[in-house]
C-alpha cells in the first residue's frame, strides 16, 4: 500500500494522483530541499540515503523537433545520440528549460515523468531494470516517489534503452 504524505492526502501532485489512479504501489519520500545544492538528483539521493544509481532524474530534450523525456540515473549523464536513436530520431539537444516547464506543468528540478500536462515520448534508461525499485521526482523539489521500474515504464509508455552514460 502506498505511504501518503500530508500533501498527497490533500490531493497530491499530478504524479502521485496518476499513480494512485493507476493502482500502482509506491512510496513517497519527502525531504527539505536546499536551493544551494548543485544537483537536485544527488541532493535527493543523499537526503533519502539511497544509492545514486537508484535515483533517476527526468530530463526533457528536443529530438528532431519533438519534446522527449529521458529518465536516467542521477549519477550519470544523458547520452543525447542514444536518446535520438531510441526514438528513431537523428538529433537531440536539451530542451529550453522554460518550454520544458510549460509543457510538463512542472518546475525544473521537480519535473516528474508521471502526470505531465502533455504526454511526451519517454525513454527510461535500461539500467532501471536492474533494480527492484527506483526513485523519480514526484512533481516538486523535495518530493520523490519510489516505485518498480516496470510500473514506471508502463505508465509512461516508455521505451527501455541505454540512454545514460
Amino acid at each position: 500500500m502506498a505511504k501518503k504524505s500530508k500533501k498527497q492526502q490533500s490531493g497530491g501532485t499530478p504524479a502521485t494522483v496518476a499513480l494512485t489512479a493507476a493502482g500502482v504501489t509506491y512510496t513517497v519520500h519527502a525531504y527539505d530541499h536546499d536551493p544551494s545544492h548543485p544537483s537536485y538528483g544527488e541532493e535527493a539521493a543523499e537526503a533519502m540515503g539511497v544509492s545514486p544509481d537508484r535515483v533517476f532524474k527526468t530530463l526533457v530534450a528536443d529530438v528532431d523537433g519533438t519534446l522527449t523525456v529521458a529518465v536516467v540515473p542521477v549519477a550519470g549523464q544523458l547520452d543525447l545520440k542514444a536518446l535520438a536513436a531510441a526514438v528513431g530520431g537523428k538529433r537531440a539537444a536539451m530542451a529550453d528549460p522554460a518550454l520544458a516547464e510549460r509543457t510538463t506543468g512542472y518546475v525544473r528540478g521537480g519535473i516528474s515523468p508521471l502526470g505531465q500536462r502533455k504526454k511526451l515520448p519517454t525513454v527510461l534508461d535500461a539500467s532501471a531494470a536492474a533494480h527492484a525499485t527506483i526513485c523519480v521526482s514526484a512533481g516538486r523539489r523535495g518530493l520523490e516517489v519510489e516505485l518498480a521500474p516496470e510500473d514506471l515504464r508502463q505508465l509512461t509508455e516508455a521505451v527501455l534503452a541505454p540512454v545514460g552514460r
